[in-house]
């Protein structure tokens, strides 16, 4: 979010001890509802990658709090440099918890450049006594590619939040990723307009303080609620042993006749185009989905189907000569990555892998 290897915000005589004492308890308040956090995360049944990825952010925002705040410049230059780097990482982190919480694969290339970007202007106000002309262009570089990462994350969590088929583990994911995105915005905004180093003490008590209250929102919401908010154990989530009511069976009735026309073959079906389609409340339609069927998000639920249909095509010695792509995108998937990952989560293979092994010649060893 900072682009400074070292920051001093210096106080003038109309800003007095306390403001800066506020300034400096929120901030540790802060930091260890935040670490109580990641604690809580690294600890639940949450897939390793979200588990690393929501850590990183949280270790970032840590970061930004410690290296805005009055006593950063007496920190060790070695502890120094790693508050730096966690901070200025953090919009990366942001977007890589996006992709994760969403179930989604980032581009490796657009993480990579972006990291390299970040840590290169880093890089020049590091040695900034032998890069002083590159210093503006490195503070641009730095916040633009901040911003953009944040924006993206916050076009992930709009676009992907109807996915999910748990109402409360919905609304809180959209709202952790919003939530920490506009606060970086607001942070990148004030650095924009101030100068990393040069906002005024009660600008940065005001972040802090909101940055405090937002973390205890959130945190009160993940120890007082269900444990899986972010996302649920990898894998199906159990359905309820009950026997369906007669208005669920009337509903999965009208369900199984519509994956029954191949409706998953739409491109860009979502749970509120189906529901409306079955002429049915979308509520319904996610509370049979997921708490009768088993399944822990809409997409997982298309999955289903359509890996189904793809190892049967894969295995067919009619249709061997037929592109994966060209098979993806007739499965009603945007691209070939997505398929990829979903194939291989259900299967354990590649559909190239699984392909080779169902013509692969049985005399062979």
């Amino acid at each position: 979010m900072d682009l400074g290897a070292s920051a001093g915000h210096t106080t003038s005589p109309m800003e007095s001890f306390d403001t800066a004492s506020i300034d400096i308890g929120l901030r540790l308040i802060a930091i260890g509802q935040l670490a109580l956090i990641a604690l809580v995360v690294w600890r639940s049944g949450a897939a390793p990658m979200l588990r690393r990825v929501t850590a990183s952010l949280l270790v970032g925002v840590i970061g930004y709090l410690v290296n805005s705040g009055p006593q950063f410049p007496a920190l060790p230059i070695p502890l120094r440099l790693m508050v730096v780097l966690a901070s200025n990482l953090a919009p990366l982190f942001l977007w890589l918890f996006a992709h994760a919480v969403f179930d989604r694969t980032p581009d490796r290339r657009i993480g990579i450049a972006g990291f390299v970007l970040i840590i290169g202007s880093v890089a020049v106000f590091v040695v900034r006594r032998w890069c002083e002309p590159l210093l503006p262009l490195a503070d641009v570089v730095g916040h633009t590619v901040a911003a953009l990462f944040v924006v993206h994350s916050i076009a992930i969590a709009l676009t992907n939040r109807d996915d999910d088929l748990v109402e409360a583990r919905r609304r809180f994911r959209l709202a952790f990723v919003l939530a920490v995105a506009v606060l970086s915005i607001g942070v990148l905004a004030s650095e924009a307009w101030f100068g990393f180093g040069h906002e005024p003490v009660w600008l940065l008590t005001g972040e802090s303080l909101v940055i405090a209250l937002t973390v205890l929102t959130l945190g009160t919401a993940m120890l007082e609620t269900d444990p899986a908010l972010l996302a649920p154990p990898p894998g199906r989530e159990a359905p309820a042993g009950d026997p369906l009511s007669p208005a669920e069976r009337v509903l999965h009735g009208k369900l199984d006749a519509a994956m029954a026309q191949r409706v998953w073959l739409e491109p860009g079906l979502t749970i509120g185009m189906l529901a409306a389609r079955l002429e049915v409340p979308e509520h319904r339609l996610r509370a049979l989905i997921n708490r009768r069927l088993g399944h822990r998000n809409f997409s997982a639920f298309l999955n289903a189907h359509r890996i189904a249909e793809a190892r049967a095509v894969l295995a067919d010695p009619a249709r061997v000569d037929l592109p994966v792509l060209t098979m993806a995108m007739d499965l009603g998937y945007g691209s070939l990555a997505p398929f990829n990952r979903a194939f291989r989560e259900a299967v354990g293979q590649t559909p190239t892998e699984f392909r080779r092994a169902a013509f692969a010649d049985p005399e062979k060893p």
